[in-house]
C-alpha cells in the first residue's frame, strides 16, 4: 500500500523564503525526489500564512519512506530545520490509489 506523508513547516517569522531555497539550492528535494519508491514530494507555500510551507509525499511502501529517513539528504534536512523551523507537524496516511 502507498503511503502519503502531509508535513506542516511552522517556519520562524519572516524566514519561509530562505529555509525553502535552502532545501532547493542544497538539492534536498531532487535528493528526495530521485529516490527508489518516491512518486511525489512537492512544497507548497501557505498562500494565507507567510510562515508556513507544506510538503506533500507520496511513496510506493512504508519502507520506502523508512529509507527515505536514513538518506544524507533527510539528515541534512533535519539539521536545517533547527535554523528555521518552530515546529513540524506530520500525518501519514495509507493509499490505495493516487
Amino acid at each position: 500500500m502507498k503511503r502519503l506523508v502531509e508535513v506542516h513547516y511552522h517556519i520562524k517569522d519572516g524566514r519561509r523564503a530562505e529555509f525553502y531555497k535552502e532545501i532547493i539550492s542544497r538539492g534536498i528535494a531532487d535528493a528526495a525526489r530521485a529516490e527508489e519508491g518516491n512518486e511525489k514530494y512537492e512544497y507548497y507555500l501557505s498562500p494565507d500564512n507567510e510562515n508556513e510551507l507544506l510538503l506533500i509525499e507520496i511513496w510506493s511502501s512504508q519502507e520506502a519512506v523508512k529509507l527515505h529517513m536514513e538518506t544524507a539528504h533527510y539528515k541534512e534536512l533535519t539539521e536545517l530545520k533547527k535554523d528555521y523551523v518552530e515546529e513540524t507537524v506530520f500525518s501519514r496516511f495509507d493509499i490505495s490509489e493516487v
